[in-house]
Order: structure tokens, then sequence, then C-alpha cells
């Protein structure tokens, strides 16, 4: 009994994984993705529902349409399984309770922005208003203490990235700045300040790993989202342990 609620969640990050894929997709692109039915990207042939099964379909599949025999994308189940393991993981850590669904609302932007800034390097402003709405709504029902330090992780992250951008004249993106803006809503100035830290170390190694493998060149643009929505969820779940165990390593 106690592994059904487990495998639910994660079974319902998967699907939710699966929708927040399309929405990644699609968005960025003003492409309507609650009237529009999937299609093969190769054939456009409409998926019927045994194909848009969340990781089964693929495997069965063996990674193919079946009316055309192209590849799918290995995109498409790594971002369910991602998605499933995310929301599991923020269960096991915080069970069923506000935090957990504060947690869910930061892993589905996450994996929106994700798809959108790998694939086309933006991310929407209509997501992020979106989100912030939410962020607000559940900070008013589940504020941080004192209340107003949403205000300030809000101020934090904006103010920071934008000194960032005005200092290195473009080094990062206005969307990096309303993301930044929009997480602190939900962190609060130590996890955002927390975030741009993991952030920059999680960025500067993942660059490092695709120049290694020449994936990208020294010239090409780099999508700073991912790294930032990572290391969001680090900070979200662990970061006072984080911090509690560098202080305790270091100045004790």
């Amino acid at each position: 009994m106690n592994a059904i609620l487990p495998l639910y969640i994660f079974i319902s990050g998967t699907i939710l994984g699966s929708f927040f894929n399309v929405v990644g997709l699609r968005l960025p692109k003003k492409i309507n993705f609650t009237k529009s039915r999937s299609a093969c990207p190769h054939c456009a042939t409409t998926l019927q529902a045994r194909d848009l099964i969340p990781l089964i379909s693929f495997l069965l599949s063996k990674g193919k349409c079946r009316h055309c025999e192209s590849r799918i994308s290995i995109a498409y189940p790594i971002v369910e399984l991602s998605t499933g393991i995310l929301f599991l993981s923020a269960y096991m850590h915080l069970g069923i309770s506000y935090p957990f669904l504060g947690a869910c609302l930061l892993i589905s932007l996450a994996i929106i922005v994700t798809v959108g800034d790998l694939k086309y390097m933006i991310i929407p402003d209509r997501l992020l208003l979106f989100f912030a709405g939410m962020f607000i709504i559940y900070r008013f029902f589940y504020p941080l203490e004192p209340w107003y330090v949403s205000v300030l992780g809000a101020l934090t992250g904006f103010g920071l990235i934008m000194l960032i951008i005005v200092v290195s004249k473009g080094g990062m993106g206005g969307g990096d700045m309303k993301l930044f803006g929009i997480l602190g809503i939900l962190l609060g100035v130590k996890m955002t300040l927390l975030t741009f830290f993991l952030a920059t170390i999680i960025g500067t190694i993942a660059s490092l790993l695709l120049l290694g493998f020449k994936v990208i060149g020294r010239k090409d643009p780099f999508p700073f989202g991912p790294s930032i929505m990572l290391a969001s969820i680090i900070s979200y779940l662990y970061g006072y342990d984080l911090l509690n165990f560098y202080f305790e390593t270091f100045y004790i």
C-alpha cells in the first residue's frame, strides 16, 4: 500500500511531462497547444491515444513512428521520465504538504522552460506571467516568514540579473532576468541567491562539457534557462541543508 502513492505520483509526473513537452515546443512559436492534436513531425499523421502513453509508447514503437517509421526524438521520453523522477523526488523529500505543492509548480515551470529554451532559446512572457500568478497565489496561502521576503526575493532576482546585463552589456538575456524575478517570489532572498550561485556552477560545467565534445562552438549562444531551473529545484528542496552543511564545515 505504501508504494501505491509514490507510483501514482511518478506516473502522474510522466503524464504531465508529456504535456509540458508539448507546451514547451509550441508556446514559443505561438501554436495552440490546447486544440491542435499531436502529430508525427515527419509525416504529420495525427497520433492516436496508444501513441501518446508516456514512456511505454516510445518503448513499444522502438522509438519510431508507426506510420512512416521515422525516428522519434529521444527527448520525448527523457522529458517524461525526468518529470516523473522530479515529482517523485519532491514527494520523497517533502511528503504530501504545502511545500510539495510549491515544488510541483516549480518543477512544472522548470520542464517547460528547459524544453523551450533548449529548442528555441526563448522563455515566453506568457509562460512567465502565468507562473508569476501561480507563485503569488501559492505564497498568499503559504507565505514565507516574514511574508515580504517573497517581494524582496523577486526584487533581488530581477535586480541581480539586470545589473549583470548592464555591466556585461548583454551577458545574460531579458528572459533570464524575468525568470529570476519570478523565482524570487517562491524562493525568497537566500534561496534566490543560492540559485544564482548554483546556476553559475551548473551552467559553467555544462558549457565546458558541450565545448569539449564540440556540440557548441566558443561563439555559439548557450541557453542558461535549464541551469537556472535545475539550480532553483535544488535550492527549493535542499537549499537550507546545503547552507547548513557549508557553514558547519567551513565556519565552525
